[in-house]
């Protein structure tokens, strides 16, 4: 079964985000408290621990947050999902807007560790249930588009 490893946000874009106790989601804004939110498609970023732990095989001690995402997953492969998907996290609905993104080589990220996982492994999506998601609840496909 899927789940949430953790849930993290940022005050300021560009930068590592930390674990919080949970993170509160709106429609048409994102995550309430993190620099990304907004009315627009990357509302939410979601990265998979099986692609952090790629990075830690290399030798990195990396923590949740450390990649810039705000929900850290486990037991699902987030890039094999198609943009469109439906994806229950805890009390919320997610649709799955993109996959992977441009890599900003000025990031935090990208400074600490020389490379990332994000711009072709993290996947990006928009609110389409509120609600709050916590380390621990699980995730589902809900439905999927082609």
């Amino acid at each position: 079964m899927a789940s949430v490893v953790a849930v993290c946000i940022s005050e300021r874009k560009g930068t590592q985000k930390h674990p919080v106790a949970q993170i509160i989601l709106r429609c048409r804004h994102g995550i309430v408290g993190d620099a990304h939110a907004g009315n627009w498609h990357r509302q939410v970023s979601l990265l998979a621990n099986e692609s952090v732990d790629k990075m830690r095989a290399l030798g990195f001690t990396l923590a949740a947050g450390d990649f810039a995402e705000n929900v850290l997953s486990e037991g699902i492969e987030l890039k094999s999902l198609p943009v469109g998907t439906l994806l229950r996290v805890g009390e919320a609905l997610l649709e799955i807007t993109q996959i992977g993104k441009e890599c900003h080589n000025d990031c935090a990220i990208r400074r600490t560790t020389g490379q990332c996982v994000m711009p072709t492994e993290g996947v990006f999506a928009v609110v389409r249930e509120e609600g709050t998601i916590r380390a621990g609840d699980t995730i589902t496909v809900e439905e999927e588009t082609r």
